[in-house]
Formats: C-alpha cells, structure tokens, sequence
C-alpha cells in the first residue's frame, strides 16, 4: 500500500490531468478519498439549491455531481483494468453527453449524494485490496499510458477541483 501513497510522477498519466493530481494532498491517499469532501458539503443543500446553475449553459449542482459520480466510476473501472494487467486499449469519453442523458435533474440531490457515497465506496475497496505491485502497473486510456497509481490520484483530485467549483461558483 505504500506505492498509493507516493504521488504520482507526470509520466504516470496525460499532462491533462495534472489539474487534478495536483490538487490532491501529498500522503494518504486513501485517507484523502474517504474524506469525502462533496458529500459532506452537499449533504445540507436544498432540493430547489440542486437546481440552481451559476452561469447559462452551465450544469446545475446535481448535473455537477452526476458527473462526479460518473467520473470517479470510469476512472475507477480504468484502474480495476490497469491493476488487473488487462493491456487493451480503454477508450476516452465525452463528458458533455453523459450529464445531458444521466438523467440527474429528475433525480433528489438527496438521492444522488447516497449514490456518491456508494461509488466513493467501491472505489476505496477497490484501492484497499490492490496488492503493492498493482499500483505501478501501467495501462492505455484514451490513447495516453497511465499506472492504477495515477488513475486514484485523478479522482481524489477530481473531486477536490469540484469542491472548488462549488464552493467558487455555486456558492455553497
């Protein structure tokens, strides 16, 4: 488990996602994740607050979190594979689509906050039982190599830039 503490260098993954690893506290990445920093501050947010989008076009604070979730799934399916040593090709995705069709405004904050908690804990049981050498094992996604190391430390970071977001832009 030492190497899921170690941050990832930035050959380990897409000059893309730096936004992302960097945010993310040098340490326990594990301790990091089970944080849980979005389901705590959405926990108290009203159902009309869910709506609510900070600029036109923008994603409402439920579509925010519907890709959060879906995100933090891909990624961690990502690194099932790597840490799995499965050499194929995993494609990207387009993110824009998966909000528009996930169905996120028909659904309760409430209701979307449970399943965050439920992906966030797949993924920490997934992470807990890699063994040491997984983490360094290295994989293709969306055309760039990446390790199972640095696909955890994205969505660590990935939801610490959401936090931002929110706190920044919705207000919360």
């Amino acid at each position: 488990m030492q190497s899921a503490m170690i941050r990832p260098e930035g050959t380990e993954y897409a000059p893309y996602f730096d936004r992302y690893v960097s945010l993310a506290p040098a340490g326990d990445l594990l301790a990091t994740l089970a944080a849980q920093p979005v389901a705590a501050l959405l926990e108290g947010v009203s159902e009309e607050r869910g709506e609510y989008r900070y600029d036109a076009g923008k994603w409402s604070v439920k579509e925010a979190l519907g890709h959060i979730i879906d995100t933090e799934r891909i990624m961690a399916y990502r690194a099932l594979r790597v840490a799995r040593n499965d050499a194929t090709e995993l494609p990207g995705f387009e993110q824009d689509p998966y909000v528009e069709f996930g169905g996120f405004g028909a659904r309760s904050l409430v209701d979307l906050v449970g399943e965050f908690r439920a992906v966030r804990a797949a993924t920490l049981c997934l992470l807990r039982g890699l063994p040491e050498e997984a983490w360094g094992r290295w994989g293709t996604a969306s055309g760039n190599a990446v390790t199972a190391r640095a696909l955890a430390w994205i969505i660590a970071g990935h939801e610490l830039y959401h936090e931002r977001i929110y706190r920044e832009r919705y207000g919360l």
